[in-house]
């Protein structure tokens, strides 16, 4: 079913409430509010809606450490996240997870995770569930281009396979594992390639393009559901800021994160939705006020 103004309307409150959320949570770890370490998701956006909204509320969702964006687009309330972050009581984990642990059972957020690849094992489990239950849910799983060279990676994929399991591997390629280039680690052009020796489906996407991930998320899933086995996904994406906050960047150059800039998918995005699907500057500038405020009322309950 094609997507409506209304649905990309909300694509893009989405987008942009995680990036106004990731800002004020920055402010709060600056402030010394926020213990701990910080990993920000800023320009990811498009990969946690785009593939968030291809999902139900039932399905299974595992993500990591720099998971805000894609907890909030599963529909983890970002209250609940913020005060989660400040280690309150009233936070989605009770104040005891931080950011690198946000969970929510309730919307199928099995949780982010700071052991790299880890989610990709425990979507396993999690789909195996719903196929020995009968049921048509699916798992999708958010990791980076370093967990590609995990051990468990590897297991979780060849398991998939072989067990036709409903899950979609979702990698958001961002070219570097923390401060080391993804070119360094791997020698294939492709990390989808490496994921299609295990026999499974696999695709590149545009991960700075919402709809084109919204599509080809939708496909892997709808395949999934069907009985069609795992998917494997490349996202091609790139974080505008430090692998985390304090982060000084000396491994890419100032060049290279202007060039990403340039199509930042917070103002690229909506100015598609004006010029391609006849949406208003109005419409806009009304998402961009209501967005402003609710990070103001999010702040305001987790302090």
């Amino acid at each position: 079913m094609p997507l409506t103004q209304d649905d990309l309307l909300r694509m893009y409150r989405m987008m942009l409430l995680i990036r106004r959320f990731e800002e004020r949570a920055t402010q709060f770890f600056m402030n010394g509010q926020i213990r701990g370490s910080f990993h920000p998701c800023i320009g990811q956006e498009a990969t946690a809606v785009g593939g968030c909204f291809a999902l139900r509320t039932d399905d299974y969702m595992t993500c990591t450490y720099r998971g805000h964006g894609q907890s909030l687009a599963k529909g983890l309330d970002a209250k609940e996240a913020m005060a989660e972050l400040l280690g309150r009581r009233t936070g989605c984990s009770k104040g005891k997870g931080g950011s690198m642990h946000f969970t929510d059972p309730r919307v199928g957020l099995l949780g982010e995770n700071a052991i790299v690849g880890a989610g990709a094992a425990i979507i396993n489990g999690a789909a195996l569930t719903a196929q020995l239950d009968g049921t048509d849910q699916v798992g999708l799983t958010f990791f980076g281009d370093g967990a590609t060279n995990q051990g468990v990676f590897f297991e979780a994929l060849n398991l998939a396979a072989i067990w036709k399991l409903p899950v979609v591997f979702f990698c958001e390629n961002n070219l570097y594992s923390e401060m080391t280039p993804i070119r360094d680690t791997v020698a294939a052009d492709s990390l989808a390639s490496r994921a299609g020796a295990f026999g499974m489906a696999t695709a590149v996407v545009d991960g700075y393009d919402p709809l084109a991930v919204y599509d080809t998320t939708l496909a892997a899933v709808e395949r999934a559901r069907a009985g069609g086995g795992p998917t494997f996904i490349e996202a091609m994406t790139y974080r505008l800021v430090g692998h985390m906050v304090g982060d000084s960047e000396p491994y890419r150059t100032k060049e290279e994160v202007a060039e990403w800039r340039a199509r930042d998918p917070i103002t690229v995005f909506p100015r598609r939705l004006v010029e391609e699907f006849g949406i208003s500057e109005e419409q806009i500038k009304t998402i961009d006020a209501q967005v402003a405020a609710e990070v103001l009322e999010i702040a305001r309950y987790a302090e």
